[in-house]
């Protein structure tokens, strides 16, 4: 959550009241994704006066901000960027509305602008709404942003809320994990709601570890190991602590999220096959029905849509609908069939249930001895013992790569993130296969795989284009653009960052974002 946009909110509150009216003395990057920034009132010969240092790193996995008044620069291997901005004196601070990002501006109409979006973290320097340089070159996305743009007004009054059907994540999609977590511990209502954004406006600060993970949170959840009561001292000791993490902490935290989230689906699946069989017995068996009506064929007339017969089961008449087309006994052993196959599916989920319990038993103590290993030898032999970890050599299939759904007999594969695109589109994808992706937004590469001699259907084309739009950032859209076109059509240059491409003929289509 140190990137939440309710935290950026109060943090950015706090930079503007210790560098506002600073001069950018220094700005230099010494090792691979760190950016540091020194202010300061004036330079001195030795020292320079009134020093204040914010170190930005934004790697791949990790992005977060560190504040300090002394920093020591490498002799080494360090190098200076964003020279356009030295000696110029800090104007303000700005949190941009609904986003996780924030700009320093600066004399002369400059603003460096924090984006700080997970694995798309970055560090770009404006001069009034136009990209004039950027940390990360390789997000070229990034050259297109422009200042004015950046605000995201959301309407989150109770109105909006009953117009999308109470699903407050569409509201506030600035929540995050944790906040979610929170307020999905009880039944979520609109007064709960307006009670934690009265928090996250009005906040202390913990340290909290959830899902065998470190996190900064505004809210008292999990296992809280630290307090505070102001931001930037939150933030640093967030990150003094995370980088404490040792290697054998790390590993555990990986391998712990999975299990986790497996167990989680496991319990999610018992939970429907016994709500599912419990449905099942709650209502009158098929066989019942037929046993009914082959007693009673005298009493049913030809081609009737309904019959209301004594159910000698329980003792009280019961209406059962007929299918007019066929004769009564006809009807009777459709339901004799309807029977064998509602047995065959009590036995499959029985035989689900029994497996899906048996490794729920496994997941459980599989997560209990990781959490008690104390060494990383002995943790890394546990894991290959129990073939928790694949070979890195080990080739997976396609199955597993990416998301896969089936529609009308044809396969749709969905990309997981950029790298995973890039993956899809130029070794999984074919000349012949349809290709689909949010028109102008970020998100998954889509793939519907050609069938020979079979034309792909406009249903399953919209199929394809909703699921391109939901894993997309344009998910919360009520209709949403998706470019569709043949994949000999995309290509890649060497310039583009992951996940990039470059379309031609495409043809454009407005589609509800949502899973088949």
């Amino acid at each position: 959550m140190q990137n939440n946009y309710y935290f950026l909110r109060q943090l950015t509150k706090q930079i503007e009241t210790k560098i506002v009216g600073l001069k950018l003395m220094e700005c230099f990057s010494q090792e691979k994704d760190e950016l540091v920034l020194g202010f300061a009132a004036a330079r001195g010969k030795k020292k320079n006066y009134k020093e204040f240092f914010i170190k930005a790193v934004v790697f791949p996995d990790f992005s977060c901000l560190y504040f300090t008044d002394q920093f020591e620069r490498a002799k080494k291997n360090s190098v200076d960027l964003f020279d356009q901005l030295m000696d110029f004196e800090v104007v303000g601070v700005r949190q941009f509305l609904n986003e996780r990002c924030f700009a320093i501006n600066f004399e002369q109409g400059y603003s460096l602008v924090f984006k700080m979006y997970g694995n798309r973290a970055n560090i770009i320097l404006f001069q009034h709404d136009e990209v004039i340089d950027l940390f990360n070159s390789r997000i070229v996305a990034d050259k297109n942003l422009r200042i004015s743009t950046l605000d995201r007004p959301i309407d989150q009054s109770h109105e909006a809320f009953l117009a999308q059907n109470q699903d407050y994540r569409k509201l506030f999609p600035t929540f995050g994990k944790v906040v979610n977590a929170y307020l999905e511990e009880a039944p979520v209502t609109w007064q709960s709601i307006q009670e934690v954004v009265y928090t996250l406006d009005n906040p202390c600060y913990y340290i909290i570890r959830w899902e065998h993970q470190l996190h900064l949170s505004l809210l008292p959840f999990g296992e809280i190991v630290q307090e505070f009561q102001e931001p930037i001292e939150a933030i640093n000791a967030f990150y003094v602590s995370y980088n404490k993490v040792s290697s054998l902490d790390r590993e555990k935290v990986e391998i712990l999220r999975k299990l986790t989230k497996e167990k989680k689906q496991t319990e999610l699946y018992l939970k429907d096959a016994y709500q599912r069989l419990e449905a099942i017995d709650s209502t009158v068996k098929n066989e019942e029905i037929g046993h009914i009506l082959m007693a009673n064929l005298h009493q049913i007339p030809e081609r009737a849509e309904k019959v209301e017969l004594f159910d000698f089961y329980r003792d009280h008449n019961i209406v059962i609908k007929l299918k007019p087309e066929l004769s009564p006994q006809k009807n009777a052993e459709n339901f004799y069939r309807k029977a064998k196959n509602e047995k065959i599916e009590i036995e499959k989920v029985m035989e689900n249930i029994e497996s899906r319990e048996e490794l729920l038993r496994s997941l459980n103590l599989h997560i209990e001895n990781i959490e008690k290993a104390e060494h990383l030898k002995a943790l890394r032999n546990y894991l290959k013992a129990n073939k928790l970890v694949k070979n890195a050599s080990q080739v997976l299939s396609y199955k597993e790569l990416f998301k896969r759904f089936e529609v009308e007999g044809f396969e749709i594969l969905v990309g997981r993130n950029a790298k995973n695109n890039d993956l899809l589109t130029q070794q999984y994808a074919y000349k012949e296969d349809l290709w689909l992706h949010a028109r102008d937004a970020q998100g998954s590469h889509v793939v519907v795989k050609y069938k020979a001699g079979k034309k792909i259907p406009n249903s399953v084309k919209e199929s394809a284009a909703s699921l391109a739009a939901y894993y997309s950032k344009r998910r919360n859209e009520t209709l949403a653009p998706v470019i569709l076109t043949q994949k000999k059509f995309v290509r890649k240059t060497k310039d583009l960052a992951e996940g990039q491409v470059i379309v031609e003929k495409e043809e454009v289509v407005m589609v509800e974002p949502k899973l088949p």
